[in-house]
């Protein structure tokens, strides 16, 4: 749409299916390179991917027409899709269900950048649990602690 100007800028969390330690060191590179052109052929701007074995971190500035859940279940089915086929783990590779989607403002972009590029660094005290419940807790989402990671 002419004349239309936004900055939108999306924090996606989302883990391996059960939380297991899937992603291996080997490759997980080559994933996020798989993963950024998902992104991309989306026509949406990858700031910084990130994760820890068992899960992953997304910084995305978006167009306004993107559908948030759209583009995460596209990256989900892509990569997971992608390790399979080239053999990566044992048996078949899923992501969890859902995802965690936290909208973010300019001026946090520097911090939120440091702390996904920190990741092994954050996750030696804390683990995903506990990191993804603060997420929610930070943006003032509701939920029951019994729910979260139940579909394991």
């Amino acid at each position: 749409m002419a004349n239309t100007y936004t900055q939108l800028y999306y924090h996606i969390v989302f883990a391996v299916k059960g939380r297991n330690n899937l992603i291996s060191s080997n490759w997980k590179i080559e994933l996020y390179k798989y993963i950024t052109g998902v992104i991309i052929n989306k026509h949406q701007k990858l700031m910084i991917i990130n994760g820890m074995a068992n899960h992953i971190h997304i910084l995305i500035g978006t167009k306004p027409n993107c559908i948030l859940s759209d583009l995460v279940r596209d990256i989900k089915a892509n990569s997971s899709r992608w390790i399979n086929e080239k053999k990566l783990v044992n048996g078949k590779f899923e992501w969890q269900r859902g995802f965690g989607g936290f909208t973010v403002g300019k001026s946090q972009l520097p911090r939120l950048i440091s702390y996904i590029e920190n990741q092994e660094e954050h996750h030696r005290s804390k683990t995903f649990k506990d990191e993804y419940i603060e997420f929610l807790i930070m943006h003032e989402i509701e939920f029951k602690s019994r729910y979260i990671f139940t579909d394991d």
